[in-house]
């Protein structure tokens, strides 16, 4: 049986009227143009089998714990990534890589205590910033200065501690107010003293006690130098001390032999 050659320009025509293929929607998940949401699914983990054309996913009210390293597939055009309502105690440094043109990210109502600076670096495009309702009690430095376009931050209902180690995020506020979302409820914890006074009605004076006692150079010769001559100078001293309580019990020896008839 002979087979039937199509000519190439109707070959062609036929594949530009044929509609291609969708992209592929996780089966948990409700898919729209652009925007996937896998929200309220019992989830896990972040699902794999997502569009490289999302711009938006919904991933909140599920069970995700952490976030490993690439947790995320290609995602060249995401803007949007919501996990609000999880129970993510841990994000990887490298959890987030290829996500450079996310504006804006909700990571509230979690179990984070710990953040790095690391974990932001990727997000260059990042524009707000959902933090409040974690467990977070301080800021390493540099977390937030990672996020060169960050123009709008929630930090509220965390039990932030008030002492020395929450100075690199006061000074971070202090000197970003107008980016700072809900601050009368960015409110201390700890200590006691402090339940619920807000962060930034602090000055300066607060934290005098915390200033920096790093040393310079300087103080390092110094140590070096004195504290050689400073152990020396005490065996001398020592030696000399022995000497004249040594040469005191000859001479009251040497009297007493003196006195005898």
């Amino acid at each position: 049986m002979g087979c039937c050659r199509v000519p190439g320009p109707v070959l062609a025509l036929l594949l530009l009227l044929c509609p291609s293929p969708s992209p592929a929607c996780p089966a948990a998940c409700r898919c729209s143009p652009g925007e996937v949401d896998c929200s309220e699914r019992g989830l896990r983990e972040v699902p794999w089998s997502l569009s490289p054309n999302t711009s938006t996913l919904w991933l909140g009210y599920n069970f995700i714990t952490v976030l490993g390293p690439r947790s995320f597939p290609l995602l060249p055009g995401l803007r949007l990534l919501s996990l609000v309502h999880n129970r993510l105690e841990l994000i990887h440094s490298q959890a987030l890589l290829g996500l450079r043109v996310l504006q804006e990210l909700d990571l509230s109502h979690n179990h984070l205590s710990v953040l790095t600076p690391e974990t932001f670096l990727p997000l260059t495009s990042l524009a707000t910033l959902n933090l409040g309702s974690n467990r977070l009690e301080e800021l390493e430095p540099g977390v937030l200065d990672a996020l060169p376009q960050l123009q709008a931050l929630l930090l509220q209902d965390n039990p932030w501690v008030c002492s020395c180690s929450i100075l690199p995020l006061w000074r971070w506020l202090s000197h970003n107010r107008e980016k700072v979302r809900e601050k009368s409820l960015l409110l201390c914890r700890v200590p006691e003293q402090l339940n619920k006074y807000p962060i930034m009605a602090f000055a300066d004076e607060s934290f005098r006690q915390c200033q920096e006692t790093s040393l310079s150079p300087q103080h390092y010769i110094a140590f070096f130098i004195i504290g050689p001559f400073s152990f020396i100078a005490s065996i001398f001293f020592c030696t000399f001390l022995g000497s004249l309580v040594v040469l005191y019990h000859s001479l009251r020896r040497e009297s007493h032999c003196w006195r005898r008839p």
